[in-house]
Order: structure tokens, then sequence, then C-alpha cells
């Protein structure tokens, strides 16, 4: 029997040579297809999502409510901060030379298009898009194609084939070397996944981030037109401070010349002309820290809208007293509720740690797929042979050392976190709304006050003056009355600069800013 299949290799021994090369090609080609598309079979794994759906850094404006001093009526300390990206820009295109002249719709405009906020808001938002479509293409087929010409020489000896690994005798020649021979590979494959739960969960959680980075990046446009109209009435206001203290040292140059008048003739003792030149050089000092104030302010300005640093700034708006509000506040908060961004955006957050616990949860059922190829090989072009390759692949986890429960557990933690942001971003949403409605009740009864104020401050010093130019009084009630009058003059625009920041307060608790900002100075 040994001599009967010993011959019959010997007389085979070419055809022996060419099984061997075949059995070595049928080895090598399963194999890159199992490297290539050996993770279908295994299933998808959810996407954890961060614990939080916040966003960092924003603008906030805080209207104080404290007693005044006992000769001024401003009752309403206002603070803007401007936090993280939202206090920087890119350089405006198109910029004129000289001096710009703005208005507030021409500067909420630039800042939409400059402020850092927005720009990193809709990046952010471009990240999530491309995420999702990410996601979305585990659950596309994949399509390849591939050709190739190869030529190859193998020694049979190197890859362990000899008359000793089959037991052969010596006195059979077996062959080393195979080849050289050449062959073309022309082929398309299908990689296509049919069931994946998991994988279409992450998809929907997704969809939902995705939509919560777009209401996020709506939301940045309301921070940008809250930062940059505060601080554009901020720099209306110091102006208006500076008209009003210019008037102030007008009346002290005055009162100062009637009294060095009287004093140079000897009606009034020299300390008059002195008290009267302290507070002469007293709102001549005012006047300088309030000028160099509004630099910086207009500075600040500039770098939220994109302007070039040092350029003049003019703007075209003054500060007059706004008719009241005719609207309730729970209607106020409805609207507040279905108009709020970072509101929707919470929802939709909400929405998405749901769907990544279901993708979680998911990762406990099977997985199908399926892969294919099907082309062209041969010699040469002209002999080639159709050929193809299909499977199908089924999933199923059994033992994976508890990491689905962990991955559970994780997603349970962000669902929770979330809801709990949702419940408190409603609130706060009511929160903001009611608050702005306080303090815009302060602000215009304040204005109210202040108008008053300042009105009977203005006669009474015209009256002191008028006294002391008859001898019936002295410096000192002159002065008094020009502190009296600096005082309300303060008042009324702090009071004005009040109403407005509530007003524009109120617009953004309800998501309206960007609509209704603009329009306060076109009540005319």
């Amino acid at each position: 029997m040994y001599l009967i299949i010993r011959r019959h290799l010997e007389d085979h021994r070419h055809t022996l040579a060419l099984v061997v090369l075949a059995t070595l090609i049928s080895a090598v080609r399963p194999a890159a297809a199992q490297i290539q598309g050996g993770a279908q079979g295994t299933g998808s794994r959810a996407v954890q999502l961060p614990l939080s759906g916040r966003q960092q850094g924003g603008v906030s404006v805080q209207q104080t409510a404290s007693p005044g001093s006992e000769s001024s009526v401003n009752t309403l300390s206002n603070q803007i901060q401007i936090q993280g990206a939202y206090s920087g820009s890119v350089p405006a295109p198109d910029v004129p030379a000289g001096a710009i002249t703005l208005t507030m719709a021409d500067a909420i405009r630039m800042g939409l298009a400059t402020n850092l906020g927005r720009i990193g808001s809709d990046t952010a938002a471009s990240m999530a898009n491309a995420e999702r479509l990410g996601a979305r293409s585990s659950l596309l087929p994949n399509l390849s194609a591939s050709m190739s010409e190869n030529a190859a020489k193998i020694d049979l000896a190197a890859e362990g084939f000899s008359n000793s690994a089959f037991g052969l005798s010596t006195a059979f020649a077996f062959p080393t070397v195979v080849g050289p021979f050449h062959y073309y590979d022309i082929h398309g494959s299908l990689q296509q996944s049919v069931l994946d739960l998991t994988a279409l969960h992450n998809l929907r959680s997704e969809d939902d981030s995705a939509a919560a980075a777009g209401r996020n990046a709506r939301q940045a446009r309301e921070e940008i037109v809250l930062a940059v109209s505060t601080v554009y009435l901020q720099v209306l206001a110091s102006e208006a401070l500076i008209a009003a203290q210019q008037s102030e040292v007008q009346y002290a140059e005055r009162s100062y010349r009637q009294a060095k008048a009287q004093a140079d003739a000897g009606n009034k003792a020299p300390i008059d002309a002195n008290r009267s030149l302290v507070e002469l050089q007293t709102e001549q000092q005012r006047l300088r820290s309030q000028s160099g104030e509004v630099e910086k302010q207009k500075n600040e300005l500039a770098r939220l809208i994109g302007l070039p640093l040092g350029r003049r700034i003019n703007l075209a708006e003054t500060l007059e007293s706004l008719p009241p509000v005719v609207l309730s506040p729970e209607e106020a908060i409805r609207r507040a509720w279905s108009q709020r961004q970072d509101l929707k955006s919470a929802t939709a957050q909400f929405a998405a740690a749901e769907e990544a616990r279901k993708a979680a949860a998911s990762e406990r059922l099977p997985s199908v797929s399926l892969n294919g190829q099907y082309g062209l090989q041969g010699v040469n072009p002209d002999e080639g042979s159709n050929v193809f390759q299909a499977s199908a692949s089924l999933s199923v986890p059994i033992f994976t050392g508890r990491r689905i429960r962990a991955d559970i557990q994780q997603a349970n933690a962000v669902v929770e976190q979330r809801r709990a942001e949702l419940a408190d971003q409603r609130g706060a949403v009511e929160l903001e709304v009611r608050n702005a409605f306080i303090d815009l009740d302060v602000a215009n009864q304040e204005v109210t006050t202040a108008e008053s104020n300042q009105q009977l401050a203005l006669a009474t010093l015209q009256q002191s003056q008028d006294r002391f130019a008859v001898g019936v009084a002295d410096s000192v009630e002159v002065v008094n009355s020009q502190e009296s009058l600096a005082t309300a003059n303060r008042d009324y625009v702090n009071s004005l600069f009040s109403q407005y920041v509530a007003r524009i307060s109120l617009a953004h608790a309800m998501g309206e800013a960007e609509k209704d900002v603009t329009d306060l100075f076109k009540r005319k």
C-alpha cells in the first residue's frame, strides 16, 4: 500500500505543487477577509454621554436691590458678567477708516457676526452633526471596490512543506519552489449591519445631541445680544453722566466766579471762594474720571463686536424713559417655556441620555450582519472567472465580565443627572422672568422719582445761586445744592440705565432678546 501511494505521488508531483499553492492562497485570503470584516459580527457598543449637558460660560446681568444713600434714590445695582468665549471676538471685515458711528442694531449685528461665543457654539453644533453622521454610517451599507495584479514565487520549504513534513521518503523529490505565477483580482465588497439595536439607539442619541447643540447655538445668539446691548447701554449711560457732569462743572465755575468776585470786593470772606474752588476742582476731577471710564467701556464694546481697539466710537442713540410693558408675568413665563432655546436644549439632552441608556441595554441582544464579495479573478483579463463569497454572522453576547452592566449603570447616572438639570432649568427660566418683572417695576418707579428729584434739585440750585448773589446765603448752601443736583443727575441716568437693563433682561428671560431689543430705540 505504501509503495502504491509513493508511486502515485511521484507521477503527480506537479499537480501536488499546484494543490499546495491553492491551499496557501485559500488560507491567506480568508484570514485577510476576517481582519477586514471581523468586527461586523461582534455587535456595537453604546456611546456614553457626558454626565452633564450644560454649557460652560455665558452672560449674566444681575440687578440687586439695595438701599441708596440718604441723598440718592438709586436703589438698583447693575452687574454685568460676560464669561468665557463671549468676551472675545474675531476682527470684523470691511471696517471703515476713521470714527465709527454705531446704533444698537449695528452693534448687535456685528456682535452676532464676530463674537467668539457664536463661533464656538456653531463649531460645536457642526461637530455634533459630524458625530451624528458617524453614528448613522454604522447602520448604512459599506461598499468598496478593489483591483490588483499579483506576481508571486513561493518557497515551499520556507513555509514548512517538505518530505519530512508529510512523512515521505527522501526518494520522492518534493518541489521546493512554486512559481513564478501571475493572476489578477477585481472585486467589490459589501458589509451591512442587518440587526443592531445598540447602533440604532446610538444614532437616535446622536440625533438628539445634535439637536441640543443646534439649540445651544441659537441660545448663544441670545447671550451675545444680552452682552452687546447691556455694554452698549453702559456706554450710553456713561456718556449721559459725562454730559451731566459737564453741566455741573459749569455750575461750579459760575459759583466760583461769583464767590471770588465778592471776596475780591470784600463782600464775602475768602473762605467762600476757597470752598467754591474746592467744589470746582472736585467736579473737574469727576469729569476726567468719567471720561476715562467711558473709553474703557468703549474698548470692551469693541472687543465684543470685533472692532479695532483704539478706534473712535460714537453712539447714535440716547437714553429716554421707556413706556410700560403690557404683559403679565404668567403669560411671559408661558412664552419663555415655549421659546427659551436653552430649555429646549436641556429637553433634547435628556432625550439623548434616554436613548443612550437604551443603547446600553441593547448590548445584551444579538446582532446580525452580512458580508459579501463578488468579482473577477484569473491569470489574465481575457480568461477570468466570476467569483464570489457571502457570509452572514450572528453575534450573541454570553459573558462580558459585567461590562454591559457597567455601561447601563453609567447611562442611568447620566439620565438622572440630565432629568434633574431639565427640571432645574425650567425653574430657573421662571425665576428669571419673575425677577425681571420685579426689577422692571422698581426701575420704572425709580425713573419717575429720579426725574422729579432732578427738576427739584435744579430749581434749588438756581435759587441758592440767586440768594448767594444778593448776599442772603453763603457758599455752603450753593455747594450743597450743587451736590444735590449732581446726585439727582446721576440718579436719573442710572435709573434709565436700570430700566433699559430690566427690559433687556426680561426679553432675554423670555427668549426674545434678538427679536425685541433693537426695538427699544424705535418707539418714536
